[in-house]
């Protein structure tokens, strides 16, 4: 059985709701990440969602991908980021790492490669935002020679036949984006994404998580008690834009704590 498998099966027989953090390779510095992974996960994190840092990403907002360029300014490549994976492993045999970036330096490296060396490191699953499943066959066939996951979206503008399409190629969990935007996003709509958490979850039991625009508490809890998961990245990220990096570790820490608070309080 897979880490995120075993991972969500856990949280679901304690009836508690999984904690995903998305943390951006690098930002600001390589040497910041993997004490700053171990660290939330001490403090609550269940699922690593580790960005990889790209030059162009298209479906984050000012907060991430102003941590993508710090990162590629502080000469973060793919490679650096999957050894961060590795270097964490070294402590952490437990707790599921997903990849979370971009086609583009996937392809040049290779799918095999890419993989072979993800899987090496203790990569768990990969999300790649400009993959649709429609182009995605032949990089799922390697995930899966490997027993790695891949993750997909789906939106508020998703069909019944988009769902049913994207349930039948996902495994490991569902990431619904809970807006019509980027990340970052402030609105957050409760009742609808809960309707739409809803539908997706009647085509699957696979566990749906929830991002783009959970920032705090309130938010945490509200979306907690609809969804399997709550997936949290710029809350996070935005600590090292204003914050020197050993407080931004401190602020981010105490974020982990806030919102594991909040989850719990539904069990």
């Amino acid at each position: 059985m897979s880490r995120l498998a075993t991972r969500f099966g856990q949280l679901k027989s304690q009836q508690r709701k999984a904690l995903v953090s998305y943390v951006m390779a690098g930002d600001p510095h390589p040497e910041v990440t993997v004490a700053l992974l171990h660290q939330m996960v001490d403090a609550g994190v269940d699922v690593v969602e580790l960005g990889l840092p790209f030059s162009d990403p298209m479906a984050d907002g000012p907060v991430i991908a102003l941590a993508a360029e710090r990162a590629l300014a502080g000469g973060t490549s793919t490679l650096d980021a999957l050894n961060m994976v590795r270097e964490f492993r070294k402590k952490d045999t437990e707790t599921p790492v997903v990849l979370m970036g971009y086609l583009n330096p996937v392809e040049v490296i290779g799918y095999e490669k890419f993989t072979a060396y993800a899987n090496e490191c203790g990569v768990d699953g990969v999300l790649l935002v400009d993959l649709p499943p429609e182009e995605a066959k032949e990089f799922d066939a390697v995930l899966k020679k490997y027993g790695m996951d891949q993750i997909f979206l789906l939106a508020p503008t998703s069909t019944d036949e988009r769902i049913k399409h994207v349930v039948n190629q996902a495994s490991g969990f569902i990431y619904y984006v809970s807006l019509k935007g980027v990340t970052g996003a402030a609105t957050l709509d409760v009742s609808e994404a809960a309707a739409r958490i809803q539908k997706i979850k009647s085509f699957t039991d696979i566990p749906v998580g929830v991002g783009f625009g959970i920032s705090d508490a309130a938010s945490a809890k509200a979306m907690g008690g609809v969804a399997d998961a709550v997936i949290v990245g710029s809350a996070f990220v935005k600590q090292f834009a204003a914050h020197a990096p050993e407080q931004a570790v401190v602020e981010t820490v105490n974020k982990v704590k806030e919102l594991r608070a909040a989850l719990d309080e539904l069990v």
